[in-house]
């Protein structure tokens, strides 16, 4: 039983995969952006991401192209720029 396990979590794994950058520009999402150092945040465009890295380049990994416009750093995280539902006011 135990390599049946291990083979069924092994293809699950191969068959997941981060979002690249194609996918954010058929969905019309950009890439939201975090400087780690000084916090500063900004959503880029996934069109002209593409031109510069390639529909196959994985989201997460764009920081590692990217230099903060605020401070100058490298220390940059990023994410899809997923459509915001607004600010939650509710508190009961």
């Amino acid at each position: 039983m135990g390599r049946l396990k291990n083979r069924a979590l092994v293809h699950q794994d191969r068959q997941k995969r981060g979002a690249v950058l194609g996918d954010l520009l058929r969905a019309k999402i950009g890439v939201f952006c975090w400087c780690n150092r000084c916090g500063h945040s900004a959503e880029v465009d996934a069109v002209m991401l593409v031109q510069q890295l390639g529909p196959a380049f994985p989201v997460p990994e764009v920081g590692t192209k990217m230099r903060c416009t605020s401070c100058e750093s490298k220390d940059v995280a990023t994410r899809p720029a997923w459509p915001s539902h607004g600010p939650i006011a509710r508190h009961d």
